[in-house]
């Protein structure tokens, strides 16, 4: 580095490079503040909208279940689910309102609206979240339903290795029996069951049992005087 001699030149030394430097490094201060604050601010919106997207989430719950009258409000729920997926399309509680949406779609027997709305939770999900994989499969059922039977199996061998392998496999017998193959049904039946018994947080799979015996009928068996009589 170039040393000075007297304090006259440091003086000067210092006034040449200020005015060749000095603004920049100003502007470049100015920047880093405004960028903080700026961040900071970002920040707090961020939280503000999750507060309020909540807020909005649980108003769509309690209109999805209206103790008072036994029935859900499914006018105001929709309007509620809507507004969120409009207005907070980016947050988690948006994703959950699809569903719901998707939901009611599939009880008005809607098949077309209740895709679009499970097809939007994927494009938002990350994939091979929970909500990804549940979606994945509500999915499949609806296309089953659909009549689309070829790609709801797609779909679920898609996801036969996630979390909830157990509840994939149980869809996909449900799936070769609106195909009428009672083999196929069989084996994924019996994969659900070993699956749901490896796992203790898995929960029981409804009625699995009662498929697998609707698949395997036992002759009733002949007692003693019945066998004498023949």
């Amino acid at each position: 580095m170039e040393q000075y001699r007297t304090e006259e030149e440091q003086v000067e030394a210092l006034k040449r490079w200020w005015d060749e430097n000095g603004k920049a490094t100003i502007a470049a201060i100015l920047l880093a503040l405004v960028a903080g604050f700026g961040w900071q601010g970002w920040q707090g919106f961020q939280q503000e909208q999750l507060a309020t997207a909540s807020d909005s989430y649980q108003r769509l719950l309690q209109a999805m279940s209206t103790p008072e009258t036994g029935e859900p409000d499914t006018a105001a729920a929709r309007e509620i689910a809507g507004q969120i997926k409009k207005e907070y399309g980016g947050s988690t509680y948006a994703q959950f309102a699809a569903l719901h949406l998707a939901r009611m779609a599939v009880n008005d027997a809607d098949l077309a609206t209740a895709e679009a709305e499970l097809r939007w939770v994927l494009a938002k999900a990350d994939a091979g979240s929970d909500i990804a994989q549940i979606t994945q499969l509500r999915l499949a059922r609806v296309l089953a339903s659909s009549g689309d039977t070829t790609q709801a199996l797609t779909l679920l061998d898609a996801g036969a290795d996630g979390d909830y392998a157990g509840a994939y496999a149980m869809a996909r017998g449900d799936v070769f029996m609106m195909q009428g193959d009672e083999s196929q049904a069989r084996a994924a039946y019996s994969e659900a069951r070993v699956l749901a018994a490896a796992d203790a947080t898995l929960p029981p799979l409804a009625t699995l049992e009662q498929k697998l015996q609707s698949l395997n009928p036992q002759a009733p068996e002949m007692t003693g005087t019945t066998a004498d009589e023949g």
